[in-house]
């Protein structure tokens, strides 16, 4: 599939209106989870029915959990307690989805039968060493294939010990997985982080009743308990708000309302930066609802500017970062990002797929080690000044953006990168073609009828 944006800046209509994204990944991922392991039958509400979340339940289904829907965002988990899943008749099949697999290799390392975790091409040719190491110290039976990719081996293990885990780089993924294998350990489990990052797995695993300790970057949990059955009401996904915060912003004459967002603050750091670039974005409405802060919040259009981007944010806003690079194109001034490495092995080599896209717009972009240096165009993409045509900005990328009206963007089949692109084209001179939009579906599945709805002139074709 692909996207073909028409050229928003010739529009000026704005971004305006008053809506709810989906729900969020993370916490739909984490429901599916900790209620299938529960004793007794967990509700949720607002289940994101996006690829990468139904991936979780199926395997579950496959492990003998019964689920009833989803169906409009409603799903009953039959939880069979910590040790009554049974073995899959085949691999388990999670198609995208990296959280799958990197937390269901902790929850499964300590199961009495063995299991495979496999995926689509591009989910196994990402990096499972980083959790297949810290769950061999804990004495799981756990495989990897060539250089540490998938699929994901894990024999019968008779015994996890607890380890105390200093985790080499800020994943919450690494940590969540260290966490669920500790459920199944003698012992208690720790985990100590170089940098804060998303806490999700520790507050709901507080919500199914089980005992985490939190001081500071350590958490700890002490194995062999029980989870008990909850109500889950999952907040609108901060990474699917993202895109429409980051359009709200950078298009003139927008006023945009979304509705009970998640705002954890271990998640916040897309409106941290903004805010700091210049962004008018105001939360009101705040509540707690099942131990997960949300509210509304309303974005109008500013002026960004430039800045370093402090390295402390980095881990808060790792997978909003390809819709950053799109706001800070538009900045005044010079954007620096540092520290983010983490972004070359998600689903694409977001540093590099992100800068490609931009020099193909007119932008001056260059990717580093760990980040990017971005500079921001102010007279719009896809149209070059002089000074920048006579620079050879954009020569790499093969399009001479001052002259063709339509630009062909490669997302890689990143469901992230496709919606940065498709944001792009609000300040864009020229039609916007992006490529390889399948996985939109995995964490956004509405994201072209909402963009329409709000005012991006955004079709789909298969």
């Amino acid at each position: 599939m692909k996207f073909v944006a028409s050229p928003g800046i010739k529009l000026n209509n704005g971004i305006n209106g008053d809506i709810r994204v989906p729900g969020d990944k993370s916490i739909s991922h984490r429901s599916i989870m900790l209620g299938a392991i529960a004793e007794g039958d967990t509700h949720i509400h607002g289940f994101l029915e996006g690829e990468d979340a139904l991936a979780t339940l199926a395997a579950f289904r496959s492990m003998g959990v019964s689920i009833e829907g989803p169906e409009n965002g409603e799903v009953v988990v039959h939880g069979v307690g910590l040790h009554g899943l049974s073995e899959p008749q085949e691999p388990l099949y999670l198609g995208n989805s990296g959280t799958s697999m990197r937390l269901l290799a902790g929850l499964l390392a300590g199961q009495s039968f063995p299991v495979i975790l496999t995926g689509d091409a591009s989910l196994t040719s990402r990096p499972m060493e980083r959790i297949a190491a810290p769950l061999r110290k804990m004495g799981a039976n756990i495989q990897t294939a060539d250089k540490g990719r998938p699929p994901i081996v894990l024999g019968v293990t008779t015994r996890l010990t607890a380890i105390d885990y200093v985790l080499p780089v800020a994943s919450a993924q690494v940590k969540s997985c260290v966490l669920l294998a500790g459920l199944y350990a003698d012992g208690k489990t720790t985990t100590v982080e170089p940098v804060p990052t998303r806490d999700h797995t520790e507050r709901m695993l507080r919500g199914f009743a089980y005992d985490v300790e939190r001081d500071g970057a350590k958490a700890s949990l002490q194995g062999g308990g029980s989870l008990q059955s909850t109500e889950v009401d999952v907040p609108a996904d901060i990474s699917s708000a993202a895109f429409f915060i980051v359009a709200a912003t950078i298009t003139e004459n927008s006023d945009l309302l979304l509705r009970h967002v998640g705002v954890n603050p271990t998640r916040t750091g897309i409106i941290d930066i903004l805010k700091l670039m210049g962004a008018n974005i105001e939360l009101s409405n705040k509540k707690e609802v099942g131990g997960e802060p949300v509210a509304d919040i309303r974005v109008r259009s500013s002026k960004l500017k430039g800045i370093n981007i402090p390295r402390r944010l980095v881990p808060l806003a790792i997978d909003e970062f390809p819709v950053i690079f799109v706001a800070a194109a538009c900045a005044q001034g010079e954007t620096v990002l540092t520290g983010a490495e983490e972004l070359r092995v998600k689903e694409s080599d977001r540093i590099q797929v992100m800068v490609d896209g931009l020099l193909a717009l007119g932008v001056d972009a260059v990717a580093t080690t760990d980040g990017a240096i971005i500079r921001g165009k102010q007279s719009g993409l896809g149209a070059m000044d002089d000074e920048a045509i006579k620079s050879g900005v954009g020569a790499d990328a093969g399009i001479d953006a001052g002259i063709e009206s339509s630009v062909d963007i490669k997302s890689h089949d990143d469901h992230r990168v496709a919606m940065s692109f498709a944001v792009a084209s609000l300040i864009s001179h020229c039609e916007i073609v992006i490529h390889d939009c399948d996985n939109v579906a995995t964490s956004f599945p509405n994201f072209v009828g909402l963009a329409k709805v709000v005012g991006l002139d955004l079709q789909l074709f298969s």
